[in-house]
């Protein structure tokens, strides 16, 4: 397992803690994006784009890693 994660860590270039940080921030965007894609299945006329722009903006993010 650490042998791997340092092989990943090397591949992204990424410091444990930088890593860390990245992966942090697309996991909280994608627990809000579900969030808001479930308050929409309830009630369509709210967040009517949020979790498609934040689709669009995670993927943006990773895609430029």
């Amino acid at each position: 397992m650490i042998k791997k994660s340092k092989e990943h860590l090397n591949s992204v270039n990424e410091t444990y803690t930088q890593h860390f940080g990245v992966a942090s921030k697309v996991s909280f965007s994608m627990i809000l994006g579900g969030l808001q894609a479930i308050v929409h299945a309830i009630c369509p006329a709210v967040f009517q784009t949020s979790a498609s722009d934040k689709i669009k903006k995670l993927n943006e993010m990773v895609s430029k890693r």
